[in-house]
């Protein structure tokens, strides 16, 4: 047996933000804490496009072309025949859509309103209806997301319990403990770091750019007593 270091730090700090800020947006909605809301969707959307980006910059496991697999690599999962260390087939795609179902929670909030007084940074830049309808994808996203994260649950629950894999222990300490002739995880250094980084910090300056500037009130201007 020896020890195979399979998760980068990059990839393992983003599993866990992620889980933290998702945990935060939904207790911010449910306290009725909309800014806070939006500040931590605008979080969730930088976070997201840095992972994008590690798929293709990071190390050997985090990259997309690692564990984005085909028809006959599922089969093989599924048969038992497949061998590897980062994600199996079937979780890469898993993987994929918890990637993209956050995302998308991410940009529609930025066109949603809830109705009463709070609207999103980008909903004056969409009539009222689409507003609406992206309110309602929004809601509709975050139920699908739900029901990804309990799969995902499940799933690392049976491979504990039934295949006797921890898959938590490695997404903390980013090691693995196998048997076979396996090598370290290479690439993803700090150059990639910085590069995915900065495309994360420019899609949330983009928000800011696209939203409109707040109304300008009269200098005489004064509040009416009622």
């Amino acid at each position: 047996m020896k020890k195979v270091r399979v998760w980068d730090l990059p990839t393992r700090l983003f599993h866990w933000i992620l889980l933290a800020l998702i945990v935060a947006a939904y207790t911010s909605r449910e306290l009725d804490a909309m800014v806070w809301h939006q500040r931590i969707g605008l979080a969730i959307l930088g976070l997201i496009v840095f992972r994008l980006t590690w798929g293709f910059v990071g190390s050997t496991h985090a990259r997309f072309t690692d564990f984005l697999r085909g028809p006959a690599a599922i089969r093989a999962y599924l048969r038992g025949e497949w061998r590897g260390l980062g994600h199996n087939p079937l979780g890469g795609w898993s993987v994929l859509a918890l990637l993209l179902a956050p995302l998308g929670m991410a940009l529609t909030g930025l066109f949603a309103n809830d109705a009463v007084a709070f609207r999103g940074m980008l909903a004056d830049r969409v009539s009222g209806s689409v507003s609406t309808q992206l309110t309602d994808l929004h809601v509709l996203l975050f139920n699908a997301l739900l029901v990804l994260v309990a799969l995902h649950v499940a799933a690392i629950l049976y491979h504990r319990l039934a295949k006797k894999e921890d898959l938590v222990r490695p997404m903390l300490d980013g090691v693995k403990t196998v048997g076979e002739d396996a090598a370290d995880a290479q690439g993803g250094g700090w150059s990639a770091v910085l590069f995915a980084l900065t495309l994360a910090g420019a899609s949330v300056a983009l928000v800011f750019w696209l939203a409109p500037a707040p109304v300008s009130l009269p200098a005489d201007y004064s509040k009416p007593d009622w």
